[in-house]
């Protein structure tokens, strides 16, 4: 679904300039993992509760007056959802939102909450990308997709250009590594936007590690015949895009894939100790570094993406 236009560094400078009008950064916080110092970047403390409402907010506002009276439809198992229904709500805009049926209860009443018309689906039977183009032809909206986007893409980059300003100011360079979470790479994308020096590796759940197994072949590949349950519903992504695909190959990106149990210790070890509530997807790139699947080296920043998980996922997977 992507336009076309090509994301590039610029438009997450422009998607930043943006950003920092209507929110404050969220917090940079600072541990050490095996004796190495390391940075984490808490997206899960925006308004929304993940850092989507970069991307969507990017998106929405360079909107015409004409596209915005027609709205705006998008498809998201729950964290673009709220990013997008977030920022069409406080610039007057209709949103529609094409959810799984089985999507998180607290991210579905969210999403309603938030003023945007929801429209359920099965996410192993029906193509939500056909239902959402189905629904903006008969109406006229414009389609904000999840992840294959450039204006996503830009503003999604924008945490990475934040963290860069917040490390400086306290005496440290831009990091050299970026751990992140990955379904559709748009916030993987983005970041290797921001911070073109920086080595980038994807974090996905095991079985759904497409991205990764993509970019060790050099080509787009889905995710296998019947993938496992996961916990980590935000990043069930079937396929990525060329889009996100391409700026990641180009970098040189690479990935790993962690279990359910790595990933259940991680949201415990940062409830512990951060006194932060991450949702399994969120925490994924903190369970790899734990988990010893990533060398800790100076330098490093993980993107803690999302906090928007029910009490009972969070109890189950954290082992309260």
């Amino acid at each position: 679904m992507s336009s076309g236009r090509q994301p590039d560094r610029q438009g997450v400078i422009k998607a930043l300039e943006k950003l920092e009008k209507i929110m404050l950064p969220t917090p940079l916080l600072w541990i050490r993992v095996a004796e190495v110092p390391v940075f984490l970047k808490a997206e899960s403390l925006q308004p929304m509760g993940a850092f989507k409402l970069r991307g969507a907010w990017h998106r929405l506002t360079d909107l015409s007056e004409s596209e915005r009276a027609k709205g705006v439809v998008a498809f998201s198992s729950g964290n673009h959802a709220q990013g997008v229904a977030w920022a069409a709500q406080r610039l007057g805009i209709a949103a529609t939102i094409v959810m799984p049926r089985d999507s998180p209860k607290r991210k579905l009443e969210n999403t309603r909450a938030l003023g945007a018309e929801v429209i359920l689906y099965d996410r192993m039977a029906e193509s939500r990308e056909a239902i959402a183009a189905e629904i903006a032809n008969k109406r006229g909206s414009v389609v904000v997709p999840s992840f294959d986007d450039p204006w996503v893409v830009e503003g999604q980059g924008s945490a990475g250009l934040e963290a860069v300003a917040q490390m400086a100011a306290l005496g440290h360079a831009a990091p050299s590594r970026i751990v992140t979470p990955c379904g559709g790479g748009g916030l993987a994308s983005g970041l290797a936007l921001a911070i073109p020096e920086a080595e980038i590796i994807v974090a996905e759940p095991e079985g759904w590690d497409d991205m990764t197994r993509s970019l060790a072949q050099g080509e787009i590949v889905p995710v296998l015949p019947n993938p496992p349950p996961t916990a980590c519903d935000a990043l069930q992504t079937l396929k990525v895009a060329p889009l996100t695909f391409g700026v990641l190959k180009a970098r040189g990106a690479h990935g790993v894939a962690v279990s359910e149990a790595e990933t259940g210790t991680a949201m415990r070890w940062a409830f512990d100790n951060l006194r932060l509530v991450l949702e399994p997807g969120g925490a994924v790139a903190l369970a790899a570094m734990l988990a010893g699947k990533i060398v800790p080296q100076p330098g490093t920043l993980v993107i803690l993406s999302g906090g928007n998980v029910d009490a009972e996922t969070f109890q189950r997977m954290a082992g309260l």
